[in-house]
């Protein structure tokens, strides 16, 4: 009898040794996964940084040789002594021991380069139409010119009442203010209300305009991979049954940058003709005739380009911490502790 005890003893033991013995385990493979976590964090800032100091040094000797090629053909009629400079200046770039040659960067970083120097030295406003108050464009390139467009939707009421809602024309340009899209559209249902007041549209308008169905395939092809600028444009996206994700979506009405900007409270909404009057010194929807969807879609695009610096390096930073690791949890280890991770042994010691 003693000698039983004595065994169940050593059995609880070396059950208890061996419990330890994997919380220790545990802790050390949760402990081992956070630090890797961390560094390789750490590793893609480092790399990011080393990649910016890269494009920055790659895109300096690109200006000074746009400046010296600028300066060379606009100085051509001036003094001899200028002259003179400049030949001094390709002598010493043509010594053997002094190679500066035009670099191979992407065109991405000429183009950077050579916007910069534009907005720097040229006040003109990129959209040559409509230049809004500050009379020139932001010189932010997080997001490409090609992958921009504004959007702006007019539409009429059908059903009882005209309480329904449908397109009726869509307006889309680029971001230099050209128009690539800009078409009537006929509704899918007979037009009860046509909010001439609002809209512009009158039954004329519709007679030979576009099926729904066949606009909207126009349209989702042109927005297709494009930033989407508009003012209120969750409004335009009902009447297109569409849906994009709000990282390709830059809503005038919704950014606080515009409001800061305009001098008005962070959460107040304010109409497109409000933001327009305030801070492009702009009238838009005057008069009898209703609203243009081109001019409000070209009034969104303009009031973008004043705060596209603040509003992109926000998305930047939001999608930056979206994909940062997130720090592992207890629970995360939980699984652990189940028992197809305990050892044979001791399971058959249990049994």
């Amino acid at each position: 009898m003693a000698e039983l005890v004595k065994r169940n003893k050593v059995t609880s033991r070396g059950l208890l040794g061996n419990y330890r013995y994997l919380c220790k385990k545990t802790m050390m493979l949760r402990a081992m996964e956070s630090a890797r976590a961390r560094k390789k964090h750490q590793q893609n800032i480092i790399t990011s940084n080393m990649k910016r100091k890269r494009m920055d040094n790659s895109s300096e000797p690109l200006d000074t040789n746009r400046l010296v090629k600028k300066t060379k053909s606009s100085d051509t009629g001036q003094e001899s002594e200028n002259t003179f400079n400049s030949e001094n200046k390709s002598a010493d770039v043509s010594k053997p021991g002094l190679c500066v040659s035009e670099p191979k960067a992407s065109d991405h970083h000429s183009l950077a380069a050579a916007l910069r120097d534009s907005w720097e030295v040229d006040s003109g406003f990129c959209s040559e139409a409509s230049p809004p108050a500050s009379g020139r464009s932001s010189p932010c390139l997080s997001v490409c010119p090609t992958t921009v467009v504004a959007l702006d939707c007019e539409m009429v009421g059908t059903g009882p009442g005209g309480r329904c809602s449908e397109l009726a024309r869509c307006s889309i340009l680029d971001y230099h203010g050209n128009i690539l899209y800009d078409k009537y559209v006929r509704p899918c249902e007979p037009v009860t209300d046509y909010r001439t007041r609002w809209s512009g549209i009158q039954r004329h308008d519709l007679h030979d305009a576009t099926p729904f169905a066949q606009a909207r395939e126009e349209i989702l092809s042109i927005l297709k991979g494009k930033v989407v600028i508009g003012h209120a444009i969750y409004n335009d996206f009902r009447v297109l049954d569409v849906l994009l994700p709000g990282h390709m979506v830059r809503d005038t009405s919704l950014t606080r940058f515009l409001s800061r900007l305009a001098g008005f409270p962070r959460k107040c909404c304010l109409s497109l003709k409000t933001l327009a009057s305030k801070l492009l010194n702009r009238r838009i929807q005057v008069g009898g005739r209703g609203h243009c969807s081109v001019e409000d879609a070209q009034a969104a695009l303009d009031l973008y380009k004043l705060v596209e610096g603040e509003w992109e390096q926000e998305w930047q930073n939001k999608l930056r911490t979206a994909d940062a690791p997130h720090k592992q949890s207890l629970a995360d280890s939980n699984h652990y502790m189940q028992d197809e991770f305990w050892p044979d042994d001791v399971m058959a010691d249990g049994q």
